[in-house]
């Protein structure tokens, strides 16, 4: 029997909610389930992909329109009458899942992707994930969570934690993957010699990647080591980006950086690295080091959410919010040499393939789908 998934998200912005749906999706193809995707805001750097892909795309404007684009989502749900309801991120959460039940469907499933509950979101996010969080216990059928650490911290702020499961990101090595002459060919271009050795982060510019981290560590390591280079790729970072470029300008260093902005070819990018580095001082599951690490990227990388739980002992783990330690576990590293580097890094892989690819994750959402169907009514 076919089932149908609607799935609702915020937009179709270039991130960790976005790569993982659009994964997600790809990976069920030519089963019993189909997926439509209604994105309640237009534009977004994944948008190209989605059609590319041939995924059914509806694009509301909720932000322009609040109240005709709401019941424009409600009449969309009443009519397609789906078998679930799958929501993304805080506002999808509430708008999808409030439209979902007010249509008569209680097959919702709700998706938490942060762990910072503290702070640091915009005023209008924070309501909404308190509105969330009164509603758990009446809306959402399931809610699943990226990380435990996300899992636990919304715990705390009131979310239902009966209804909560963990399911982490997947990866596709086979989609992970390029050859040597990518990498000397983007290396090349990037004015990096053979001998360089090549730090780089991947990321929107964003307070919670903590960019400024990133560079006040790579200013530390310039000073130590000459052949050091630090390539940032991500949304914004690039010369127009005033903030960036102060940072930058400060380490005495400018010359030795990299920024290419937001790019497609995420793998090339990744390829021409030696050493990946995550900064933010707030993650829950980051996409980001599990891509560095699926392409063989030995990694140092912050204490936050689960990256403790994906990386192991493949990566160096260090404190959040602290360039000197940043700087020391990047020169602990570049110590050892690049055979272990190059050992390390395959380690890193083989983790991803067997843990966190995407046949596991397709497993644990057709068992969560089969579960609301069984039990949830309409």
């Amino acid at each position: 029997m076919t089932r149908h998934i609607l799935h609702v998200i915020t937009g179709l912005a270039v991130g960790g909610a976005e790569t993982a749906l659009y994964r997600l999706i790809l990976e069920f193809r030519g089963s019993q389930y189909t997926h439509t995707v209604i994105a309640l805001t237009p534009g977004g750097g994944m948008y190209a992909r989605f059609v590319e892909a041939g995924i059914k795309l509806i694009v509301l404007d909720v932000r322009r329109s609040p109240v005709s684009h709401f019941l424009q989502l409600y009449r969309l749900v009443r009519t397609m009458r789906p078998d679930i309801v799958q929501t993304w991120l805080y506002h999808a959460d509430f708008l999808g899942g409030l439209a979902a039940r007010i249509a008569g469907n209680r097959n919702v499933i709700w998706g938490v992707r942060t762990t910072d509950v503290d702070g640091g979101c915009a005023r209008a996010t924070s309501v909404v994930r308190q509105l969330c969080a009164s509603l758990s216990r009446w809306i959402p059928h399931t809610i699943v969570c990226v990380a435990e650490a996300a899992r636990r911290s919304h715990s705390l702020v009131g979310y239902d934690a009966a209804r909560m499961v963990v399911v982490g990101n997947g990866f596709d090595l086979s989609t992970l993957a390029s050859s040597r002459a990518q990498r000397g060919l983007l290396r090349r271009q990037c004015g990096f010699g053979d001998d360089d050795i090549v730090l780089g982060t991947l990321g929107r510019f964003n307070l919670d990647k903590d960019h400024a981290n990133f560079v006040a560590a790579a200013g530390q390591l310039a000073q130590r080591h000459e052949r050091l280079r630090f390539l940032m790729v991500g949304k914004n970072l690039d010369a127009g980006n005033a903030d960036l470029m102060r940072w930058i300008d400060a380490t005495g260093h400018a010359g030795r950086f990299v920024l290419l902005g937001e790019r497609a070819d995420v793998s090339a990018c990744l390829a021409a690295m030696d050493i990946f580095c995550l900064s933010s001082r707030t993650e829950a599951f980051p996409n980001a080091v599990g891509e560095a690490m699926a392409m063989g990227l030995p990694c140092v990388a912050t204490d936050v959410g689960d990256v403790a739980v994906l990386m192991a002992d493949t990566g160096v783990l260090v404190p959040k919010a602290d360039p000197a330690a940043l700087a020391q576990g990047v020169t602990g590293l570049v110590a050892l040499g690049p055979d272990y580097r190059e050992e390390l890094g395959q380690r890193a892989r083989e983790r991803i393939g067997a843990l966190f690819n995407m046949s596991y994750v397709r497993e644990r959402f057709e068992r969560i789908y089969e579960n609301v169907i069984a039990r949830g009514e309409f």
